[in-house]
């Protein structure tokens, strides 16, 4: 009996090609499903990460597949794989070895022109740079030089976003209440890159960070601080591959010291109840839990906390490009995060993160409770209150 033959070299390019670019850990996976029984992804729909894993393994890596570009690189998955599976590296890998050239597939329309006006005007709508800094006017806060001890970088969302200025504008009287030395670099800003080096775009990503690099060099900054947890991970724990050594600091970090100092004081009551949602990527993947809820309690706010919280939180749907992509009303683990708020009777929703904002905004407004349920940046509280 004649049996048929495959040849092996084409599947051993996958499998070598997915280590080259930083997805090697595929190997160790042996198939447990720890990691799908923590995946929001299954609170909404099947989404299996071993059986990707597995594919990887025996170089089959089906590469037309919408799984592909699921992943929101929450982490859940890695804090429970007993192996040390890294399942976000080997799913941005997979996304790289689709990417080479750095082309969006025409199947994801919204993403491909995101990434297009990034590479071409540093924003994802395609707005002007010399608008970038329109949130500050009024606000009278100067530009960056090398005499500045803070950069405070907004980031996109809270530069263009109509919702998310608001943000920017908080943080900024904030600081110049308590005295703190900043300023902005204006048109010279630009994305970090973050949601583009996570849908697979190696090339761009690089090209972004060098030139961010630059201007960073070029304007003298030591110190920067950053309301996204998406820049704050990218700038503290990715662009020091390109040699880059800026002290990087999260607001919330900041905010806590400046409230302990006594350089922030509370004049005011926050009367309503507040549940603190914690950022995938400012807690899982940085570790920063306790400085959120440190200004929160040190407010005199009633925090009341989320049945899924800290290292077990509920991620927003929003993160690895996913931001960019569209999800079914009926597949957005922020509609389930906002029953879970009102399970608690919380009136409040608070989180630091400009893409849980953006999507808690959405679910909420979808799910008709305007009128009973506010979501806003911890930044926005405190304003209130001091």
């Amino acid at each position: 009996m004649k049996m048929d033959t495959i040849a092996i070299e084409p599947f051993k390019i996958v499998t070598e090609g997915l280590k080259e670019v930083g997805g090697g850990t595929y190997r160790l996976c042996y198939q447990c499903g720890r990691c799908e029984t923590v995946c929001p992804w299954n609170r909404v729909r099947s989404f299996f990460v071993r059986r990707m894993n597995n594919q990887a393994q025996i170089g089959l890596v089906p590469f037309e597949s919408e799984d592909l570009w699921l992943c929101t690189t929450c982490e859940s998955c890695m804090e429970r794989c007993p192996r040390g599976v890294l399942t976000i590296s080997n799913m941005v890998a997979m996304r790289r070895l689709l990417l080479p050239d750095g082309v969006v597939p025409a199947s994801i329309p919204s993403l491909r022109t995101a990434t297009t006006n990034i590479a071409s005007v540093g924003n994802p709508w395609g707005l002007r740079q010399e608008e970038r800094a329109q949130w500050a006017f009024g606000l009278e806060i100067k530009e960056f030089d090398e005499n500045t001890e803070f950069l405070y970088f907004p980031g996109c969302y809270l530069s263009y976003d109509p919702r998310l200025k608001k943000v920017a504008q908080a943080t900024a009287k904030i600081l110049k209440k308590a005295g703190v030395d900043f300023g902005i670099l204006g048109p010279k800003e630009s994305c970090c890159g973050e949601s583009i080096r996570k849908t697979g775009n190696e090339i761009l990503f690089k090209r972004i960070a060098r030139e961010n690099i630059k201007v960073f060099i070029d304007s003298g900054v030591k110190k920067i601080i950053t309301s996204s947890p998406h820049c704050y991970h990218t700038f503290k724990n990715e662009y020091p591959e390109f040699k880059m050594n800026f002290d990087v600091i999260h607001i919330s970090e900041l905010l806590f010291e400046l409230i302990k100092e006594g350089r922030l004081r509370v004049n005011r009551e926050f009367e309503k109840r507040v549940a603190y949602h914690d950022p995938c990527y400012l807690g899982r993947h940085n570790g920063i839990y306790e400085e959120p809820r440190g200004i929160l309690k040190k407010a005199g706010i009633q925090l009341i906390e989320l049945p899924e919280m800290r290292d077990e939180s509920l991620c927003c749907g929003m993160g690895g490009g996913r931001i960019w992509m569209e999800t079914k009303k009926e597949e957005r683990f922020s509609n389930i995060r906002i029953k879970q708020v009102m399970e608690i009777e919380a009136e409040v929703l608070a989180t630091f993160c400009p893409y849980c904002i953006t999507a808690f905004e959405d679910s909420r407004l979808v799910m008709g409770l305007r009128d009973k349920l506010e979501v806003k940046d911890v930044t926005e509280i405190l304003e209130e209150v001091i």
